[in-house]
């Protein structure tokens, strides 16, 4: 089949950020959100080009250490911390009704979440919904105040991404 001529925007994906609890992780769907999911540094193997120069001019180009990808997205806040339901602060800050979260990120002391990110395909025609799966992700929440409140969300990628 063709590749998709259908240009997907900010209305067609969700979010979803899980623990590694298993087999049925404590999860929680972005909402309230803008649509600004931005996932920056990707390449080739995830790898850093490392130049080297021969009397100042290239000599060589060399795949050395690895490279860590970042993301970032926002949404609005309707709701801080609870205990019983699952909301994107407790779940980013192993807190409320993620304190007896897992981490993704294993042989670490560092919390870490799997974020999921899916896009609408299907509605439009494409052969299935698309993903970009992301594990390990190890995460920080900023809140402003404002007209709306708000929170940004950032983090790094230390486990593997799985683009579907």
């Amino acid at each position: 089949m063709a590749a998709s001529t259908v240009i997907k925007n900010f209305r067609d994906a969700t979010v979803l950020f899980a623990d590694g609890t298993t087999p049925t992780p404590l999860s929680v769907t972005l909402s309230l959100e803008s649509g600004d999911f931005s996932l920056t540094g990707l390449n080739q193997g995830n790898t850093e080009a490392t130049t080297y120069l021969d009397r100042g001019e290239l000599g060589s180009v060399r795949l050395t250490s690895r490279s860590f990808p970042s993301f970032s997205v926002s949404c609005h806040m309707a709701d801080l911390s609870d205990a019983t339901d699952k909301l994107i602060f407790d779940a980013i800050n192993k807190t409320g009704a993620f304190s007896a979260a897992l981490s993704t990120i294993t042989g670490s002391d560092v919390y870490g979440l799997k974020i999921t990110v899916t896009i609408e395909g299907t509605n439009f025609g494409d052969v299935a919904d698309h993903t970009i799966v992301m594990n390990g992700c190890h995460c920080t929440i900023d809140f402003s105040e404002g007209d709306p409140n708000s929170f940004s969300i950032s983090g790094i990628v230390y486990g593997t991404i799985v683009t579907t």
